[in-house]
């Protein structure tokens, strides 16, 4: 029997089994992640910072250089291996290098609920000029786009920012030198990037603790419990084994009086296990909200220093009956940590990240939730291509695969029961961190891509190449035909950020004449820094910009030559129509149709202005680019 004839007998039963599904009640699905990791979680990951939000893990750390760095996963142990994201990149002589101790928050600004980036940075070649900045990013995105909002104080050396809310009043606290020492201070805060009345320093090194290799007391942080506020911060020289933590206790009504602040006799978290000088932390909760942690970072050996050997660590952190924190002690890294809770319960989130709908090469119908059903089990089938149930945002799972999370359900495109047969159904499902649940996306000709199911390498298929609406959608083994491949469209208004620099792609100066330059800037919200994807025919797009909207993306006289100059011009050739392929690490590329040649920029520059450009493909950062919704 030809493969042919053995594929349409085969749908055929498929056909009678998908009235079955509707018969059955739907089987449950089972988690089968990994439930324990060992620290540390980044080896050159000093002051750490992070969050849980919205089923991603987003950490940031030092640097030192002029970028801003951001790395996600849905579990904690994958962000060993996420990509770490330059989302803000800084060439401005008065704060372009040296960049530390970032921290982000979500808090309600003047502009609604956003997520404000707080991070020391200064001058080149000399620490003296360190200061505060503020980024505040364009939605609710920890991974932004970014606007530079400013430095609370522009005129001083203070580090270490970060925030504490008390009472519906946001306050400010860093460290900063006096007299000698390094030492602790708060001001209320207008709005997230501006201070107001006075600095006030509450805390200065005095005990024997605080004082090993330098006076030091920095890297400040609250903590809350049951109405009562702690500050934890580091204490000593980070140049020693003996960098540790200490606290403050609100023991007074107002956090502006040194005199309403306690200071621990003690420490509360030092060296132990074979881990020197932890410190600079932060702190986040479990997916499910039950545990406390701490992620903090650690040397190795006694004699590191405040390097690149310091690692990020995390564990899990318990109170005491009068509800003081009790961090316990570092952990091992030969010891293997239970998870946080709830990473591997079932999760119905909205993930952040860009949304598109898959669009199948054989029927030109996309792959939707059947009904707009927003139930674990909902079918996918494949229907117009209209509303959020046909929309999937791809979120990377920091392996090389991606989880596709529908916008209309918030819940996964599923492998029902894990299966492996071909003809096995399709379906969303709550996220539970299964291999059922991960896919890769695999280009084949042109535009179009395969989806390929982690957990049995079958290929996301429509039943009997089915070219009606709501014909199911399956698994089965690759065929290499139509029917199983997909273009990829994405959703709604985007910019487009640069993996190197987290500067977006911008028409220069807003013009919408034909012919202006094509560059990168720093995010601005303005018209000309946002794109739409209209498809031409094989999976390619025009990139169209919203302030010019007869214009397109375009490479400048249909060249083929490396280097040759991007622009926004008409929309006619083939040199105005572009392949979005996703990449292993989360990022896309944008290839050229009439080259191949890939979007890239100039030199890799860093500052704004930087031209844009095609170029082969080189495999570096300064030709990815993630498309963030604005």
């Amino acid at each position: 029997m030809s493969r042919r004839r053995w594929r349409t007998l085969a749908a055929a039963c498929a056909a009678l089994l998908g009235v079955v599904y509707a018969l059955v009640p739907v089987s449950i699905a089972n988690a089968v992640g990994e439930t324990s990791f060992r620290n540390p979680l980044v080896a050159n990951g000093a002051d750490p910072w992070l969050q849980y939000h919205n089923g991603n893990y987003y950490l940031a750390y030092t640097t030192w250089n002029n970028q801003l760095l951001m790395k996600k996963s849905p579990t904690l142990a994958g962000l060993s291996t996420a990509a770490a994201v330059n989302i803000w990149s800084d060439t401005e002589a008065d704060r372009c290098c040296s960049h530390w101790a970032p921290e982000f928050h979500r808090l309600t600004g003047p502009n609604g609920t956003r997520w404000y980036y707080m991070y020391t940075s200064g001058r080149d070649g000399t620490l003296d000029f360190q200061h505060l900045h503020v980024l505040e990013s364009a939605g609710d995105d920890p991974m932004g786009p970014y606007l530079y909002r400013g430095s609370p104080m522009p005129t001083t050396w203070n580090i270490d920012g970060s925030y504490l809310q008390l009472n519906g009043q946001l306050y400010l606290m860093w460290s900063e030198w006096e007299s000698g020492d390094q030492s602790l201070w708060i001001a209320q805060m207008s709005n997230p990037w501006t201070i107001t009345g006075s600095k006030v320093l509450i805390s200065r090194p005095s005990l024997s603790w605080e004082i090993q290799g330098g006076r030091t007391e920095e890297g400040p942080v609250a903590l809350q419990r049951n109405g009562k506020t702690y500050i934890v911060y580091s204490a000593s020289s980070c140049n020693t084994p003996d960098y540790k933590l200490g606290m403050l206790t609100l023991t007074g009504s107002n956090p502006l009086s040194p005199a309403s602040w306690t200071k621990s006799p003690n420490p509360v978290f030092q060296a132990a296990n074979g881990v020197y000088g932890p410190g600079h932390n932060g702190f986040f909760t479990s997916p499910d909200g039950t545990e406390n942690w701490i992620v903090y970072h650690g040397n190795a050996s006694s004699t590191d220093g405040c390097g690149s050997t310091r690692s990020t660590r995390a564990q899990k952190f318990t109170w005491n009956a009068d509800d003081t924190p009790n961090f316990g002690s570092p952990v091992s890294t030969s010891t293997n940590l239970a998870v946080p809770s709830g990473e591997q319960a079932a999760t119905t989130t909205a993930v952040r990240g860009a949304a598109y709908r898959l669009v199948n090469r054989n029927s030109a119908l996309c792959a939707a939730v059947a009904g707009s059903s927003t139930a674990d089990g909902g079918n996918v089938s494949q229907q117009a291509c209209s509303g959020a149930a046909a929309e999937w945002v791809l979120d990377s799972t920091a392996d090389g695969y991606y989880r596709l999370i529908n916008r209309g359900s918030n819940k996964a495109l599923d492998v029902a029961d894990c299966g492996t047969a071909d003809g096995t159904n399709v379906r969303q499902w709550a996220w539970l961190n299964s291999n059922c649940q991960q896919w890769q996306v695999t280009s084949t000709s042109d535009g179009w891509f395969r989806l390929q199911s982690r957990s049995s390498d079958k290929m996301l298929d429509v039943n009997g190449c089915g070219t009606s609406t709501g014909t199911n959608i399956q698994l089965w083994t690759s065929l290499n035909n139509n029917c199983q491949q997909w273009r990829l469209q994405p959703v709604g208004t985007v910019a487009i950020a640069s993996m190197q620099s987290g500067k977006v792609v911008d028409v220069a100066n807003c013009a919408t004449a034909n012919g202006s330059n094509v560059q990168q800037w720093g995010y601005l919200g303005t018209a000309c820094q946002k794109w739409t994807f209209t498809h031409t025919d094989s999976g390619y797009y025009r990139i169209v910009p919203t302030h010019a909207t007869s214009s397109c993306l375009v490479v400048a006289g249909a060249s083929t030559a490396d280097g040759a100059n991007v622009e926004q011009n008409a929309c006619g050739g083939t040199n105005s129509q572009w392949r979005v392929e996703p990449l292993a690490d989360g990022s896309v590329r944008l290839v050229a149709r009439h080259s191949g040649r890939a979007l890239d920029l100039a030199g890799c520059g860093l500052p704004n202005g930087t031209n844009v450009q095609q170029w082969s493909w080189l495999d570096n950062i300064c030709q990815r680019f993630h498309l963030m919704p604005v």
